[in-house]
């Protein structure tokens, strides 16, 4: 910590800073950190959980609907990030918005750790949306504590707030993992919420360091509105609840009546999106040429997640049935692969940033950078077809496979995640500015979406040696195109570069 004499964003004067950034800062690392702590921590357990054997404590789920299962509640959470932009700008402002989702997230995983299967999928919903709220606005906090823009501590302020993302990556799958396989699942699962307890335990009370227009409400209801909002939300509900009361009651109720609709919801959702900007009036011309060339981004992006989403399905059960969990003589549990890729972004992110500062004007281009993340992501499911080759006939082959093939992911999404953030704010048309920072979200769920259709479609064959080749291929050949249609591309891209 360093002092400071300015006066900062959240109103600070005299007092601690935070690596020379506001003191609100740390609340905001902290609450992350410990969000992610819990929600990876989860993850790596989950697929596990679902798939192990009663015998064993799990639930004994075949492997193509736990994984599908799995697809859809991580599209749910990026899903929600839509409504959590809308509750913090329009409902309750994103500082109480934050506070009440990381409540939402904690019972969630309480509800995990009590071992009740119907308890377990509704602590799922309720992680779900709590990430998904929180998501869309303590990022917004962060932008808050800088004097605009303009401030140059802004983006070394966000490049420290997703540090704590990777922190917590990291670490949780080495302990929430450890616990959940070598002493009792839902002992992981216990851990998870204490780590998001004490992430909220932290932000209220570091609240008072965070900027005042963290608490404001940017847009609030009209009364009508507000009205309008209750009424609507209330027929959903009560719309949803008749439909599944009848077919519980009915007796045909399986899993596939939640994935489905959740999956097609996916897909539909950010169709809708794209539909209504185009169609607006108020969308200029060029915003429109911009917004078309945004949609084929948003494509690409989704071919990306849905690959490197699986590291916590397909990938993880391949660790636990194919993989030795032993290197260099120390032997550890399935769910510390979980921890490979947080600790190759903070390996390489540094790495990268400065490599692309060094290139200057010769820096990749958007449309190449997208590329080369398309083709890295195909390349990491060709390694994975190897590695499926040399696991045939129950041989346990080495965990550098999955260490390689977590290195070429993140070397992936690197190129293509910071970038498609920036992207998507130098396209969206001005009335549409926010609105296309939370569709940049929903690539995340098509892609999840579209691999759990897939797999409930195909089952088993999606994740093994053809189905990674296919993938493979898929998105090689997707990154071949994008990079071959760039100069088709440019004039839809007006300045942007």
């Amino acid at each position: 910590m360093a002092s400071s004499l300015t006066k900062d964003a959240a109103g600070n004067t005299g007092g601690k800073t935070f690596f020379g950034h506001p003191r609100g800062l740390a609340t905001l690392f902290m609450t992350e950190m410990w969000e992610r702590f819990s929600f990876y921590g989860m993850r790596a357990l989950l697929v596990l959980y679902l798939t192990a054997a009663a015998s064993e404590g799990g639930m004994g789920m075949a492997a193509s609907t736990a994984v599908a299962l799995y697809s859809v509640y991580n599209a749910t959470v990026y899903l929600m990030s839509m409504p959590g932009g809308w509750l913090g700008d329009r409902v309750w402002g994103p500082r109480k918005t934050v506070s009440i989702s990381a409540g939402v997230i904690m019972v969630g995983h309480a509800l995990l750790a009590v071992g009740v299967n119907a308890l377990f999928f509704v602590g799922l919903v309720f992680i779900g949306v709590g990430s998904g709220l929180l998501k869309a606005n303590i990022s917004t906090m962060v932008g808050h504590l800088y004097k605009g823009p303009e401030d140059p501590r802004r983006d070394g302020g966000f490049t420290v707030f997703y540090m704590g993302i990777n922190v917590g990556g990291f670490s949780a799958p080495l302990l929430i993992g450890w616990a959940g396989e070598k002493v009792s699942w839902h002992l992981g699962f216990g851990l998870a919420a204490v780590g998001m307890g004490l992430g909220l335990i932290q932000f209220l009370y570091g609240s008072r360091h965070l900027a005042a227009e963290s608490s404001a409400i940017p847009n609030p209801l009209t009364a009508p509105e507000r009205s309008r909002a209750i009424r609507n939300l209330v027929l959903t509900v009560v719309v949803l609840a008749v439909f599944y009361a009848a077919i519980v009651f009915a007796d045909l109720f399986t899993i596939d009546w939640v994935l489905w609709p959740v999956s097609i919801l996916g897909l539909l959702l950010p169709t809708y999106l794209f539909t209504r900007m185009r169609r607006d009036r108020e969308v200029t011309g060029e915003e429109k040429s911009k917004l078309t060339a945004y949609i084929w981004f948003f494509v690409a992006a989704a071919i990306f997640w849905m690959i490197f989403d699986q590291a916590g399905s397909t990938l993880n059960l391949f660790a636990e049935e194919n993989t030795s969990k032993s290197l260099l003589g120390i032997t550890f549990p399935t769910s510390w692969f979980q921890s490979i890729n947080s600790l190759w972004v903070m390996i390489l992110a540094p790495v990268l940033a400065a490599l692309w500062v060094k290139l200057g004007r010769r820096n990749p281009s958007t449309t190449t950078k997208f590329s080369i993340g398309l083709i890295g992501i195909g390349a990491s499911f060709g390694l994975m077809m190897l590695a499926m080759g040399a696991a045939s006939g129950g041989v346990q082959v080495s965990p550098m496979w999955l260490i390689m093939v977590y290195l070429i992911q993140t070397i992936a999404e690197l190129c293509l995640s910071p970038v498609g953030l920036s992207v998507t704010t130098k396209l969206a048309p001005a009335k549409y500015a926010s609105q296309l920072m939370g569709v940049w979200f929903l690539a995340v769920t098509a892609g999840d979406c579209v691999f759990a259709i897939v797999k409930l479609i195909v089952g088993d064959a999606a994740s093994g040696t053809t189905g990674f080749a296919v993938q493979g291929i898929i998105a090689a050949l997707a990154g071949v195109a994008f990079l071959a249609a760039r100069n088709k591309m440019r004039p839809l891209l007006g300045s942007v570069k």
